[in-house]
């Protein structure tokens, strides 16, 4: 073995010797991280796999949350579904959710556009006063909000559960930071083509923006889903009952049948999860990409 062959083998042992710490604490951080990552999910997902294990536990045999014994049956959803009168209530919240996410698309999309790439006096404080919204509890407006439903002959009807959130201060912050994300580049070139505002809005920067309005579509969908307080507030006719009112009521006649309850939570709750993984991947690239640049 010649000398530069000995030397260029010892440089190789001493490299492999210097990387192998470094790769151990490679391999070990993301052991470490996997395990965090898992017992995460063990938390979140050992709720939901009681309240379906409840939920197809015969009613007879289930007298406590805390006695699920053995047996399988799908007639506490039948009897959750004809009690609970779900039907009604999925249809109620389907044409509020949809409604509500339509407009916020709409308005946010405008006003997030316009924030992020016009420039205007006063755009920074309207910005501010935008994010100051997030701060402010819906609960301390409802008073106001309902003398202006009120007034305007709107309480009892379907757009006293839409108008009161048909702009989210969240949703044009999101837009207006996914929109910041799009190069400027795109939108002069199709201006120098002869292209206006709302050609530039509808063509170029929505179709590339779509991670962000599914994220948007799905955080106003599940919000709305997910509301009791406007239909507790707004409404008092039962043909208005959207689902969360409709389980509210089932589990005040239902408090003791553990089963029939669980059942009732699980219809209520599959709408929104099948939702959220179709969308997923979508979601995550929206919520990825919405912090990129102030």
């Amino acid at each position: 073995m010649t000398s530069s062959e000995t030397d260029r083998l010892l440089t190789d042992v001493t490299h492999s010797t210097t990387l192998q710490p470094s790769s151990v604490m490679r391999q070990a951080s993301t052991w470490l991280v996997f395990i965090l990552l898992a017992l995460g999910a063990i938390l979140v997902l050992y709720p939901l796999a009681v309240v379906l294990r409840a939920s197809l536990t015969p009613a007879d045999v289930l007298s406590n949350i805390g006695a699920m014994n053995t047996g399988w049956t799908l007639a506490n959803y039948q009897e959750a579904w004809r009690q609970g009168n779900f039907l009604l209530a999925f249809a109620n919240s389907t044409i509020v959710a949809l409604a509500v996410t339509a407009f916020q698309i709409i308005t946010s999309a405008l006003a997030g556009y316009a924030l992020a790439r016009l420039s205007f006096r006063g755009r920074q404080a309207i910005l501010l006063i935008v994010l100051a919204t997030l701060v402010i509890p819906f609960q301390i407006l409802v008073i106001p909000i309902f003398l202006v439903l009120k007034w305007g002959h709107l309480i009892n009807t379907y757009w006293a559960l839409i108008l009161p959130t048909a702009a989210n201060g969240f949703g044009i912050f999101l837009m207006r930071q996914y929109f910041q994300t799009i190069p400027v580049e795109l939108e002069e070139a199709a201006a120098l083509d002869g292209a206006n505002r709302v050609q530039i809005l509808w063509r170029i920067v929505l179709p590339l923006a779509r991670p962000a309005l599914v994220t948007l579509f799905l955080f106003a969908f599940i919000g709305e889903w997910n509301d009791l307080f406007k239909p507790l507030v707004f409404t008092t006719r039962p043909e208005l009952r959207t689902v969360q009112l409709a389980l509210a009521e089932f589990q005040e006649q239902f408090t003791n049948r553990w089963a029939v309850l669980m059942a009732a939570v699980i219809i209520a709750t599959i709408p929104v999860v099948l939702l959220f993984l179709v969308s997923q991947r979508q979601f995550l690239r929206g919520m990825a990409a919405t912090g990129l640049k102030n």
